[in-house]
């Protein structure tokens, strides 16, 4: 199956030079069938409308500015190296801007392929993630001849000359502008079926760095008329394109497998998920299973 990369949308919007408008309409693209099984994997605070199934590992998390989890659909709490789903539950994965948090990129990658049929990868891409870096980016990532090639940071700015260069020479309000115009070039869009082809270029590289604490600041100013008239109309667009009857009714507990030993015989019993096989026990928060590999013994459904 072929995906086509943009909607018939976003290439009017590129054709007349609106290009950032029609980057924005990427979010309501995913070209699979109606009755599809979708997952989003780091859903985060703006989850892709087509999604049946959220993952994500935090309920706040600085590596989103503490934007508020989106739970608008069935959601589990869970490892993207180790998702508590089972084999091909699913036919199509979306992975927005997640891998490149990831400190075992391996493993996010060979999760993606066990849990889906096929799926898209996206990305902030190597170059602008080596001039302009992130401090909870652990990874740069970019694609060449149909495969992902990802290179380990061995710190969150590796690079501090060609940073320097950049914020001296480069990052002033003209170029931050053509970015927003011209996005594409500057990000890693990727679809795949059946298997990933990937490279990691420096497996050497320890990636297991702390990120740093001092630093961060809640990027939305809610204040701020044009961000509140985003977030309405984001959340209009994503009640307008979800498959909301549908999800009500998704039978959440089939879709499961045990993270600590792969079993898929796992049962809802009171206010927790029980694993048959080891007996793990996965507790729930507000009625969403927290299944990490260890389990979660501390909360509880509401």
């Amino acid at each position: 199956m072929t995906f086509p990369p943009e909607s018939g949308a976003m290439r009017f919007f590129r054709s007349i030079g609106m290009e950032g408008i029609g980057w924005s309409l990427r979010r309501l693209h995913c070209s699979v069938l109606k009755d599809a099984l979708v997952l989003d994997v780091g859903s985060g605070g703006n989850p892709y409308p087509r999604a049946n199934v959220l993952l994500d590992a935090y309920e706040d998390t600085v590596e989103r500015y503490h934007a508020p989890l989106i739970k608008d659909r069935p959601i589990v709490y869970g490892m993207a190296e180790r998702m508590p789903f089972r084999d091909q539950a699913f036919d199509f994965v979306i992975a927005s801007h997640v891998l490149e948090h990831s400190t075992d990129p391996a493993a996010f990658l060979s999760e993606l392929m066990r849990v889906g049929k096929a799926g898209y990868i996206e990305t902030p891409d190597a170059f602008i993630e080596r001039i302009n870096p992130f401090r909870f980016h652990r990874l740069e990532v970019t694609d060449r001849d149909r495969k992902i090639l990802i290179y380990k940071k061995p710190s969150w700015r590796p690079n501090e000359e060609l940073v320097d260069l950049y914020e001296r020479k480069l990052k002033d309000r003209q170029f931050i502008n053509y970015m927003k115009r011209h996005p594409m070039p500057f990000y890693m869009r990727f679809y795949w079926e059946g298997k990933i082809a990937f490279e990691i270029v420096n497996p050497e590289v320890d990636i297991s760095w702390s990120i740093p604490t001092d630093i961060y600041t809640n990027s939305g100013n809610t204040g701020d008329t044009k961000q509140t008239a985003r977030r309405t109309l984001v959340r209009f667009l994503r009640l307008l394109f979800s498959q909301n009857r549908r999800n009500r009714i998704i039978d959440l507990l089939s879709l499961l497998r045990c993270p600590s030993c792969e079993s898929d015989v796992v049962v809802h019993e009171g206010d927790s998920i029980s694993c048959r096989k080891c007996s793990a026990v996965y507790s729930c928060s507000h009625g969403i299973p927290v299944m990490y590999p260890e389990g979660n013994l501390s909360r509880k459904c509401d």
